[in-house]
């Protein structure tokens, strides 16, 4: 059964005006790498350690990851926002102080 238009109206016209907004583009936060450095003191099983327990690596990629810093003096252990890259190179130089070991870290900002 076909609805008959009302009288006076148009079927298309709701009588509600509607303005299309622009859908308003959200910016990616900048992403930043956590980079350990080699040294000669700190032990390949506390870096492991610390690649599982704060940058939830697995044995296989904590261990790769360990490898690549003792081979070439660096290596990546993450790519983060700035605050969680931030707060995971401080807890790390945390656990190495007070396991006395001198390791360092840094972050540097993704190239995209």
């Amino acid at each position: 059964m076909a609805t008959k238009p009302r009288p006076g109206r148009d079927d298309s016209d709701t009588g509600v005006a509607t303005q299309t907004r622009k859908k308003e583009q959200l910016k990616k936060p900048p992403l930043f790498k956590v980079l350990f450095h080699n040294d000669n003191y700190t032990t390949m099983e506390f870096v492991v350690f610390v690649l599982q327990s704060v940058f939830n690596k697995t044995e296989t990629d904590a261990m790769l990851i360990m490898l690549n810093v003792h081979r070439t003096g660096t290596g990546v252990a993450g790519v983060y926002t700035k605050d969680v890259a931030e707060t995971k190179v401080e807890k790390t130089h945390n656990l190495a102080k007070e396991a006395e070991y001198p390791l360092k870290l840094s972050i540097e900002p993704e190239e995209l």
